[in-house]
């Protein structure tokens, strides 16, 4: 499992930069196009991986449900995010991170309610959440590098 943890924080790595490297004006813009912005693809990685690992093998996330509410799949940004809550998306992506290497490693995952994505991949066991958030934060880490170009 270390290859996946290594592709996350690959991503993650990723991820951190663009926040270091964009305005928060950039962060918030939705180019023409587009339905959502970069801190919102960013933040839905977290959201997503929280609920992917954490939820569906009935065990407390790291986030609020507010923030997977705003973040989750379906959703779009319903206004400007504050350097406050970019700072705060910021630590977690590191530390989500970290938290889940650290689960993995003591065997908290026992059990996992199956998941059929709406890529119509059915999540078995924690490994396959494990590979599958990191296609999954590949796609919008691809995203994010489209929406670069425009903001």
């Amino acid at each position: 499992m270390n290859s996946v943890f290594e592709v996350q924080k690959t991503i993650r790595e990723i991820l951190l930069k663009v926040l270091d490297n964009h305005s928060l004006e950039q962060l918030n813009k939705i180019p023409e196009g587009f339905t959502n912005n970069l801190i919102w693809n960013i933040a839905h990685c977290v959201s997503s991986q929280q609920v992917l690992i954490y939820k569906l093998s009935g065990l407390p996330t790291m986030v609020s449900e507010e923030f997977i509410a705003k973040y989750r799949k379906g959703t779009k940004p319903e206004g400007d995010v504050s350097q406050a809550e970019v700072d705060e998306i910021r630590a977690l992506l590191s530390s989500t991170l970290d938290q889940v290497q650290r689960d993995y490693a003591n065997n908290i995952f026992v059990t996992y309610t199956e998941y059929l994505t709406s890529m119509g991949f059915l999540l078995k066991d924690i490994e396959g959440a494990l590979s599958f958030n990191n296609y999954h934060e590949g796609i919008h880490t691809g995203i994010i590098m489209s929406i670069r170009k425009f903001v």
